[in-house]
């Protein structure tokens, strides 16, 4: 069924573009429609250009960058599957230069284009970053980046190695910032290319040249900023493995704080600029002047601070009773023993006492039942010649002679006579 033009028209619309006319329009619709099936009936093509605004958004299914031609100032959207981006591999990035294998895709109710990417490479640059990405991997893999392997600048060398551009600005930075900070700071200087195919054989040369130099104590690798492309030899593999089999520190200034060739990953330190690796490989002889009198100071303060405290103890000592008047400390024992040896005394007195009170009524009750006793009462004791003491008449017979035992004196007498006992 033929369609009608808008408003009631009853006349057909133009079955062509070039057919339309004021009177007879397409509705917009039309218009949108025959675009999208002229849109659809494009094969698949390659285009070439620059990312930019791209923000990968890790987890989603699909990926959305721009893509801006590389002379004209314009360019279109692009959508494409995850699959897609994780085939392109390391690089992908905005600035990179890339071919895609693309399907245009036109919206009709939003009247906008859009590319659809089926293939995407990376170009020129974009593809040596990406191999540069690979082998920034491989190396890392080897351990060749750890920070175990980095070796400590000298505080003080004695020579400073310098591989540098010939007449390079780069040079004159790390030279006269050095010389500033400490003015007797001598060079060893190398200028080489620092670009091109000669960079990097002259490069490590130089670096290989100094390291075997024994008063070289740190080489410093520096070449001022520049495109992607220029700095591209300080990533080369035969570089890296030179700097990480030095034996002296290699310090690496290349471009700019955001450049970040694969040299910098392998030397033991990295600046920022050649002005910051001036800094780094020199003390600053102002602020190490200004550090010794800080520290003599401080010395000096320490040392006056604990003569003030040892005093302030010392006399704390002396003030002390017992150094003032050393026998006082023994005052109080002296008390202690006067004291012990009064109750020792009063203890030995009355055990005395209470012995002799024992003692004199032993000797009075030995007294009491003592032979002599029973003499002093009148009685006397009879013995014969032979000392036995007579307890029986029956022991001696008339004309005996006995020893009398008196209390007071002896006598012998003789037996006139004897009564016997009477029979029990």
């Amino acid at each position: 069924m033929p369609q009608t033009s808008p408003a009631g028209n009853p006349q057909p619309l133009a079955a062509k573009a070039a057919d339309t006319t004021r009177e007879n329009p397409w509705p917009l619709r039309l218009l949108a429609e025959n675009i999208r099936r002229y849109v659809d009936r494009m094969s698949e093509m390659w285009v070439e250009g620059q990312v930019v605004e791209y923000r990968p958004r890790p987890g989603t299914k699909m990926a959305y960058f721009v893509l801006r031609d590389l002379q004209a100032d314009m360019s279109m959207r692009v959508s494409t599957f995850a699959g897609v981006m994780e085939a392109v591999g390391p690089g992908f990035e905005e600035g990179a230069r890339v071919v895609a294998r693309i399907k245009p895709n036109f919206w009709e109710r939003t009247g906008s284009l859009d590319l659809r990417a089926k293939e995407i490479h990376l170009q020129g640059i974009g593809d040596l970053l990406a191999r540069v990405e690979e082998l920034r991997r491989r190396l890392a893999a080897e351990g060749i980046f750890d920070e175990d392997r980095k070796k400590p600048l000298p505080f003080l060398p004695r020579i400073v190695g310098l591989v540098c551009g010939r007449n390079a600005k780069a040079k004159e930075d790390v030279m006269v910032n050095a010389a500033a900070r400490w003015p007797g700071v001598r060079f060893e200087v190398r200028e080489v290319a620092v670009q091109g195919n000669a960079a990097v054989p002259q490069v490590c040369g130089a670096v290989e040249e100094l390291d075997a130099m024994s008063g070289v104590d740190v080489i410093v690798v520096t070449r001022g900023g520049g495109a992607v492309e220029d700095l591209l030899p300080f990533s080369d593999e035969r570089m890296v493995r030179v700097v990480a089999a030095a034996r002296t520190p290699v310090v690496s200034a290349i471009g700019h704080e955001s450049d970040a060739p694969l040299l910098d990953l392998v030397a033991d330190h990295r600046a920022s600029t050649p002005t910051d690796a001036a800094r780094r490989v020199v003390p600053d002889l102002a602020q190490e002047l200004e550090g010794l009198t800080r520290a003599t100071q401080s010395m000096r303060s320490r040392i006056a601070t604990r003569l003030a405290q040892e005093e302030h103890a010392l006399e704390l000592l002396t003030s002390r009773p017992v150094l003032l008047q050393p026998s006082a400390v023994l005052e109080g024992h002296f008390s202690v023993l006067d004291a012990h040896m009064a109750s020792l005394r009063r203890a030995v007195e009355r055990t005395l006492e209470r012995e002799g009170a024992l003692l004199a009524h032993a000797s009075t009750t030995l007294k009491a039942l003592s032979p002599q006793a029973t003499l002093e009462r009148g009685y006397s004791l009879l013995r014969t010649p032979s000392g036995a003491l007579v307890r029986s008449a029956e022991e001696v017979k008339k004309g005996d002679l006995l020893e009398g035992v008196l209390a007071r004196g002896r006598l012998v007498a003789q037996v006139v006579g004897a009564t016997k006992p009477p029979a029990p």
